[in-house]
């Protein structure tokens, strides 16, 4: 439970955040001026809300099973899976790949195809990467014992890593969909908004990711039961 509270704080501080920038409180036919041009106006907020409403529901997906599992650890306490050492390494693919997708964002702003495309073939390759390695931690850990129909814990591990990974996945087609679709444009700033509602979720499943890899290594149930232990 606690989790989940804590992340519709975090949603709640978003959408406040973003409210906050909308300029709620103007009179725009008050306003004077030329009309903005097709496609920097409200066009894009569909796609945005869209993107953010999808990443909220899926967030909150996360929260309960990570909720669920911090609960289970708490009435019947149970041995964690060891992560090899290869989740190390997945995760740093996992953060390349945003970091590429946002230098995509910078090239997409700036018109330069050059960086635009290297940037975004090593994006493509690093979440390729990562997925591979996900794959192979799994292949590791069910040679080791650790099956899906083993243990509450190992059940855990392949039902939240499965989830994140199709996930990842998703946003692999959607981002060969973007490039597809402007593949013949010669305006490269046409891809500005596909790629940043692409960064957007990349980043967003990354901190998802980063938040999950902490209940999986354990440091999620000890920072809780600190926090419980201040409260108390």
């Amino acid at each position: 439970m606690t989790v989940i509270l804590a992340f519709l704080a975090l949603v709640a501080l978003a959408a406040g955040l973003w409210l906050s920038q909308q300029h709620l409180a103007s009179k725009p036919w008050l306003e004077t001026g030329i009309a903005p041009l097709a496609g920097h106006g409200p066009g894009k907020a569909p796609g945005f809300i869209f993107i953010v409403v999808f990443l909220a529901v899926v967030g909150g997906l996360f929260a309960m099973l990570g909720s669920a599992f911090v609960m289970q650890i708490d009435e019947t306490p149970w041995e964690l899976v060891p992560l090899p050492t290869r989740v190390w390494l997945n995760t740093g693919l996992l953060l390349l790949a945003s970091l590429f997708l946002q230098f995509v964002v910078i090239s997409a702003r700036a018109g330069t195809a050059r960086w635009l495309n290297a940037s975004l073939i090593s994006a493509s390759i690093a979440t390729l990467a990562f997925l591979a390695g996900q794959a192979q931690v799994w292949i590791e850990l069910t040679a080791g014992g650790y099956r899906l129909d083993g243990t509450p814990a190992a059940s855990f591990f392949y039902l939240i890593t499965g989830l994140h990974g199709l996930h990842m996945l998703g946003g692999i087609v959607a981002l060969a969909w973007v490039a597809l679709r402007h593949a013949g444009a010669g305006d490269v700033k046409a891809l500005l908004p596909g790629v940043r509602l692409c960064a957007l979720y990349w980043h967003t499943l990354l901190a998802f990711w980063l938040m999950l890899f902490a209940l999986l290594q354990g440091w999620g149930n000890a920072f809780l039961a600190l926090c419980r232990a201040a409260v108390g």
